[in-house]
């Protein structure tokens, strides 16, 4: 009796706990076992195997449901016009932009330099790189079936947006279909949520076959790993939005940061953009003066479709991860990078381990192993505060954008905002 209640008192307490602390406790006890076992860690590693098989198997119906759905939401893109084109060129312009932050740091400061970590699967290895006038031909699929069939991510992303649109543009008639892929897109989202349970036992197989084989140095250049994306992160609020205020908006940065802080810390803490969309909301309103219309329509969307911290993530983490593995990106490499990663972003928002996912079809895209999800996954919980903090920063900015070119801002309660965060409590 009592044998049982100490296994039912372990089920609960793992059970109680959130999926970044079974992470976390899986890379640590992988390190401790891959550090006990040394070289016979190998045996550990098909466990890993069956976690990264089971990711790539999502990849594409992942991306390709959650793009039509994404799209098709925005019922109202013919009506509101304007708004709609500028919301998504924003938010797509400003997500290029921080991957390409994320993607220079992880250039000048190499974190994965030294690591000297060998590609296990030769499929997943680089091939010769195309020219970036191939690159660019090669975004529309001569035959979309077999896009999807190979897995050609670019392919599967511009085939969906294409087809997401003409479902919009056909009105009453496409809405069979809409519902049709909303439902797909609902089960793969549970679908993902199923596999993600298995991520601590992968890591744990990952971790303890990569500690095994290559001791405890793979463990130091994490850290140069959060550090590089909390940096970025920085320059991309305080560096580039308040730039595009100042310049495109001709308003005051310092109220937009004020305004920002109940949310970012929000953020910060719950790491959901959805989950902050409430307060996010409110400070648009309340605290920068955009209208009811503007912010009920460009912060949603932005929820969704807008993830600068994330895309500044994929920067660092690809680099990491191909500096680690010794794998040298040409420069069409690195524009395949940015571009995935940013029209990714629209199918991947408010999906359980986003962060992962994202980061998968940005390696699979330009061909880097997959194992290297499993070095970054223990610190992902870490990452994840920034970078979602980030993607809530930008969605008020833009939100302030085109507000102010929409004549929908009120500047009376802009230049006074910030009234109601913290750090004007406290003062």
């Amino acid at each position: 009796m009592n044998d049982t209640n100490i296994k039912q008192g372990r089920s609960n307490f793992w059970g109680r706990l959130s999926l970044w602390k079974k992470i976390l406790i899986g890379m640590v006890l992988g390190i401790v076992a891959g550090v006990i076992l040394g070289p016979d860690a190998e045996i550990l590693k098909p466990i890993g195997t069956l976690f990264i098989n089971a990711i790539k198997m999502l990849i594409v119906p992942l991306v390709f449901f959650s793009l039509i759905v994404g799209v098709t939401s925005m019922k109202d893109i013919r009506k509101m016009g304007r708004i709609a084109i500028k919301t998504v060129t924003l938010y797509l312009g400003t997500t290029a932009v921080a991957i390409t932050i994320g993607l220079g740091l992880g250039f000048l400061f190499e974190p994965g330099k030294g690591l000297n970590m060998v590609v296990t699967d030769v499929a997943s290895a680089s091939e010769e790189a195309p020219t970036f006038i191939e690159t660019l031909l090669n975004l529309v699929p001569q035959n979309p079936v077999g896009a999807l069939a190979a897995g050609d991510i670019l392919q599967i992303i511009v085939f969906a947006l294409s087809l997401g649109v003409a479902l919009v543009l056909c009105g009453e008639k496409a809405k069979p279909a809409i519902q049709l892929f909303e439902s797909l897109a609902e089960a793969m989202y549970k679908l993902t949520e199923l596999v993600m349970k298995l991520a601590p036992y992968g890591v744990f197989g990952l971790m303890a076959w990569v500690a095994g084989k290559y001791g405890l140095d793979v463990l130091v250049p994490l850290i140069k790993v959060i550090a590089l994306v909390y940096i970025g992160c920085l320059i991309h609020v305080l560096v580039f939005c308040t730039s595009l205020l100042s310049i495109l908006g001709r308003l005051n940065p310092m109220r937009y940061l004020k305004g920002i802080i109940n949310p970012a810390v929000i953020a910060f803490t719950t790491t959901s953009s959805s989950g902050t969309l409430p307060a996010t909301i409110k400070a648009a309103r309340e605290d920068l003066g955009v209208s009811e219309g503007v912010s009920s329509f460009v912060l949603p969307v932005g929820a969704t479709i807008n993830m600068d911290g994330t895309a500044l993530y994929q920067g660092v983490c690809a680099l990491f991860i191909a500096q680690a593995f010794g794998i040298d990106l040409a420069f069409s490499d690195y524009i395949l990078i940015i571009m995935t990663s940013t029209l990714a972003s629209i199918g991947t928002a408010g999906v359980p381990g986003a962060g992962l996912i994202m980061l998968s079809l940005v390696l699979t895209t330009v061909g880097l192993p997959l194992e290297g999800l499993a070095i970054v996954a223990g610190i992902d919980r870490i990452l994840d505060m920034a970078r979602t903090s980030v993607n809530v920063c930008g969605d008020l900015m833009v939100s302030v954008l085109v507000g102010k070119s929409e004549k929908e801002l009120d500047e009376s309660i802009y230049n006074y905002s910030g009234q109601g965060s913290i750090i004007n409590k406290i003062l």
